[in-house]
């Protein structure tokens, strides 16, 4: 196992931070850190973040070992880099405009869309999922004997957006290039390939947040995460006898949006 940095193992003789080494670890500190970092874009590793973004299609698992460096080096677990966020940012903004042109949207409401998209279904419900899995890990899941340790929130929205880009891409990218031709039509085909995409994608999210706070050393029971995995199949299964079409009813839910 790799080492961790307790709160201790950084503290002065009696036991206490120092008051330089304690503003530079409080919460607010790395998040200015990491915000003003967002307008200077020379200072982000882009190349870094497509990497982990290939990773975590290919081998999530690789990618939670650089967090691990991370907390080693920086001590902290968190992205201090938000160059991956910038570039999920550009994949949403891009997909939803595919996903206006395939629904045959105009100018204004394909803007509109795009503004939903971000603001509500990405940040939004992602700072919701964030607070929540950051106050179930931290009263649940952390171990009785590393009260010392807990979850940052940071660590918590980052797991979400590396969950979140391989859904993003299969139901936002590789999706479009089926829905007018195959998976809106009214036959069975439709809704099984269209189902099974939405299948693979939550599947990838479930897995990928598992991984994500399974790689912390000082939690426990992690495998709960993994429970929502029965309901999908059975949810899938359901889906499939009951011929309900997942995209066709996304699809109808984004044109009401924007009406």
């Amino acid at each position: 196992m790799l080492p961790t940095t307790s709160v201790s193992s950084r503290s002065q003789g009696n036991g206490v931070l120092s008051p330089r080494d304690a503003a530079r670890h409080t919460a607010g500190a790395k998040r200015y850190k990491y915000l003003r970092r967002l307008f200077h874009f020379r200072q982000m590793d882009f190349e870094f973040a497509l990497w982990q973004m290939l990773y975590l299609f290919t081998s999530p698992q690789r990618v939670y070992r650089n967090f691990h460096y991370r907390k080693q080096t920086k001590d902290q677990w968190a992205r201090d880099d938000p160059a991956f966020l910038v570039l999920l940012s550009i994949w949403l903004c891009v997909s939803t405009v595919g996903f206006g042109f395939v629904l045959d949207m105009g100018f204004f409401e394909t803007i509109k869309l795009l503004l939903w998209v971000v603001f509500i279904d990405c940040v939004g419900v992602g700072l919701l999922i964030a607070t929540l899995m950051w106050f179930i890990s931290n009263k649940y899941l952390v171990k009785q004997q590393n009260r010392d340790y807990d979850v940052e929130w940071g660590y918590a929205f980052d797991v979400h957006l590396n969950a979140f880009y391989p859904l993003l891409v299969i139901l936002h990218f590789i999706q479009l290039f089926f829905i007018n031709y195959v998976i809106i039509s009214d036959s069975v085909i439709g809704y099984f390939v269209g189902n099974t995409l939405w299948l693979i994608a939550i599947g990838y999210y479930i897995y990928v947040t598992f991984l994500g706070y399974s790689a912390l050393p000082f939690l426990k029971n992690t495998a709960i995460l993994l429970y929502p995995f029965a309901l999908l199949i059975v949810l899938y299964l359901i889906s499939l006898a009951c011929g309900w079409n997942f995209t066709k009813m996304l699809c109808s839910f984004y044109k009401y949006r924007v009406k």
